[in-house]
């Protein structure tokens, strides 16, 4: 006879005896260039970044980021808790995966530092005008925070060039 056939369904005592793997599929979001062009928190970011000449931590970033939130008011769109003095958010971890996926920032493997790629300058250029009304003050709120930060960053350095 023709038709569909049914799957087979092991019974309760077969699939006792039986050592299976279970499957589980967990569904992520893909993120494209266009993605984070779109998105001015993820463009602001990727402009921090490419402030840095000789790269950044993503604990120093953590920190600078923080700080230009509580101290010259300006909101990125990062919420953050404080674990043993250094800021952590969820959200900017997020968005730096997101950064990393597509290619925009990179990660020495010397030093664990983000520099921003030719890739993710373009993007920037492509997104700017989304952002433009914030850049000066990001850039000013950076190089005046960064003095502070920088103990940080070489921190992350020398843990890096121990291993």
């Amino acid at each position: 006879m023709g038709g569909l056939k049914k799957p087979r369904v092991a019974s309760q005592a077969q699939a006792g005896s039986e050592k299976g793997k279970e499957i589980k599929i967990v569904t992520k979001h893909v993120v494209a260039v266009g993605d984070v062009i779109k998105n001015p928190r993820m463009l602001k970011l990727l402009y921090l970044i490419s402030l840095s000449t000789n790269g950044i931590s993503e604990k120093a970033l953590a920190h600078i980021v923080y700080s230009i939130e509580k101290d010259h008011g300006l909101n990125l769109g990062y919420n953050f808790i404080l674990l043993g003095g250094n800021p952590v958010s969820k959200e900017l971890t997020n968005d730096l995966t997101a950064l990393k996926y597509t290619g925009l920032v990179e990660v020495s493997l010397k030093n664990r530092k983000l520099y921003i790629t030719g890739a993710g300058k373009e993007a920037l250029d492509k997104g700017y005008e989304s952002i433009r009304a914030v850049v000066e003050e990001l850039r000013k709120a950076y190089e005046s925070l960064w003095p502070k930060i920088a103990p940080v960053d070489v921190e992350v350095s020398l843990k890096a060039a121990r291993k």
